[in-house]
Formats: structure tokens, C-alpha cells, sequence
């Protein structure tokens, strides 16, 4: 079957949205706009005083389950590569995207990609993507990869490498966060089978983008996602009954608490609950890096941080498990 694509809509004329991207009156960007005047917190990893690391990645992860990081090591030069690749694959003739295309009714979730409605009244995201698995190297298969441009594959290895240091780095420093071992909530999330998935999120200008969204509300299944956007601003994240906008900071990496570290925490983390909002004149673009345990994991609460008087909050099942039951709509 043929797909609409968002980024042939948006470029092909269009004046008025489709009635399949105009979102109920409560979830319009127009009836509910971000409170003024809220920052999110930014870390900079190289803050010299441990402890004090610790405390700040703590506290954005217990009261916000988002941050910025800045000073993470990654240089420049090397994000502006990892753009630039996925910006040129975007640019490709409709039909070369179009021979990557994925098909998730028959499984095959890594590819080009579009989201379609399941029945009439499903509304649809303002947005593109490119998904696929980037480690670990047993698991991937880079046939789903992009062979334009041809540095794809090259700069995105490297930025996985790069990623996946940051990774473990934050995983220590929420463990500890939790008076336990650095070690611990890496050991619980599969270690070095830690698999990371990247998604380029395009979202075309959009005619009304009063009436849109580029994703809809929800939380992250990964135990963190990373990611860099252009310089576009768009990402909102829920705090305290209200949207709060996320500012672009050059070279910085948002974090995402999500749904496995939650649980793992019991709750002492909170996966964020975020959305992104459409720009009229502009393309806004992410690259979105999930961090997520193995499927056979056991994601429950860690026991050494449970008692009488802090019980389990979640059950403990596979991730497996975690991914059928979210992706269906099944209550956890």
C-alpha cells in the first residue's frame, strides 16, 4: 500500500491541513501553549565536584525526568556531521527514500517511515522518520541503513560509540543518585547488550501548526533517550500540569528519563511525559537516540532500594513484554 508521506504533503502546496492531522480543541499547540518563563535544568558533565553531579542529575530526574547536558565530550564537528547525513537522506528523490521503506504491520519496524491511522478518527503526527538499530553489532543489520550518503554509515558509528559512552555515564550517575553502586542499573539493563536505536524525526512547515502536532504526548519506553535537534525549537515536556518549552542550546544533548528507568527506580525517576509542536516556515529536524535494555530483560524495581516503607510501584516482566503491552494500549 502506498503511503502519504508528510514531507510530499508539505512541499506539494498544501494551504489547509488534511482532517487527519488536526488534532481534538484540548490537544491544539493554540488551546494549550507552553507557561512562560520555566527553564529546564542544564548539567554540565563536567561539573568538578562529584557529588554535586550527582545531586543535579538527581533532582532533574526526580522532578523533571528531563535535562540538558553540555561539556559531554562529543565534539561539535561530529554532531554537525550526524546532521548533515540525515538531512542529505531527506533530500533524496521520493523514490530512493521510498526503497527504504519500512512496514510495520508485517514487523519491519527499521526504515523510512510515515505513521498511518488504524481507523478514521486516530489522528496522525506531523512527521517523517528514519529508524534503525545501532548496536550492538550482533543485533544490526545494515542493509536497513541508509546507503546515501555515503558517510551515513561512518559518522553514525561513530556517534553511536560516542552515545554509548554517555550512556553508561548517566546510568552511573543515576545509580549512585539512588545510594547504590555505579554499576547497578547498567548491570539491569543488559550491560554491554544495551541495544540503541536511532530515529530521525523530519517535520516538514506545516499550514496551520496551531492545529498539529509533530508527535503526540507520551513517555519514552527506553531507560533514557538522547537527543539532538537542529535549531529549530518545537519539544515541550509536561511539569507540574503544564507544557514547558524546551529552548535550543547549541551543541547541548537533551535527556529523557523513560519508562525502564522509572520502573527500575520505582518511581523515584520519572519518565517524562513530552510532545513536539510544528513550526509554519521552518523544518524541524531530531535525531533521537533510545537507549533500551535487551527484549529478554526483567525490568522490575530494584529490591536494594525497596523496604516496608518504600514497596514495589510496578510489576516485573521482560521488556519484551513492556514493548507488546505499550504499543497495544494494554494497561502495565
Amino acid at each position: 500500500m502506498e503511503v502519504e508521506r508528510v514531507q510530499a504533503l508539505a512541499y506539494g502546496g498544501l494551504n489547509e491541513l488534511p482532517a487527519q492531522f488536526i488534532r481534538p480543541a484540548h490537544e491544539r499547540p493554540e488551546n494549550s501553549k507552553p507557561i512562560e518563563g520555566i527553564k529546564v535544568p542544564v548539567i554540565s558533565l563536567s561539573q568538578p565536584d562529584h557529588n554535586l553531579l550527582v545531586k543535579e542529575i538527581f533532582e532533574a530526574s526526580n522532578q523533571w525526568g528531563f535535562f540538558l547536558i553540555t561539556d559531554h565530550g562529543i565534539s561539535p564537528s561530529l554532531i554537525e556531521q550526524l546532521q548533515e547525513v540525515g538531512q542529505e537522506f531527506f533530500k533524496l528523490p521520493q523514490e530512493e527514500r521510498e526503497a527504504h521503506a519500512n512496514d510495520p504491520s508485517t514487523g519491519k519496524f527499521e526504515g523510512y517511515g510515515t505513521k498511518m491511522t488504524k481507523n478514521q478518527d486516530e489522528k496522525v503526527e506531523w512527521v517523517d522518520y528514519f529508524f534503525h538499530l545501532m548496536a550492538p553489532k550482533t543485533k544490526v543489520n545494515f542493509d536497513f541503513w541508509p546507503k546515501n550518503p555515503p558517510s551515513y554509515r561512518e559518522v553514525t558509528e561513530e556517534y553511536n560509540k560516542e552515545i554509548l559512552r554517555i550512556t553508561y555515564q548517566l546510568l552511573e550517575l543515576l545509580s549512585e543518585g539512588l545510594g547504590l553502586s555505579g554499576k547497578i542499573l547498567e548491570s539491569h539493563l543488559g550491560g554491554e547488550e544495551i541495544l540503541t536505536e536511532m530515529k530521525i524525526n523530519m517535520y516538514p512547515p506545516c499550514p496551520q501548526p496551531q492545529l498539529a502536532l509533530g508527535v503526540e504526548p507520551h513517555t519514552d519506553m527506553s531507560a533514557l533517550t538522547i537527543l539532538v535537534p537542529n535549531d529549530v525549537p518545537g519539544l515541550q515536556v509536561w511539569k507540574d500540569g503544564n507544557w514547558v518549552a524546551v529552548d535550543y542550546l547549541p551543541n547541548a544533548l537533551f535527556v529523557h528519563v523513560g519508562d525502564q528507568v522509572e520502573v527500575l527506580s520505582n518511581g523515584k525517576y520519572k519518565s517524562v511525559l513530552h510532545r513536539s509542536v510544528v513550526n509554519k516556515e521552518r523544518m524541524r529536524m531530531s535525531w533521537a537516540v533510545f537507549c533500551t535494555p535487551p527484549h529478554e530483560a526483567l525490568i522490575g524495581p530494584l529490591p536494594e532500594i525497596m523496604d516496608d516503607q518504600n514497596p514495589a510501584k510496578f510489576s516485573t516482566k521482560t521488556y519484551a513484554e513492556y514493548r507488546y503491552r505499550k504499543f497495544n494500549k494494554i494497561p502495565q
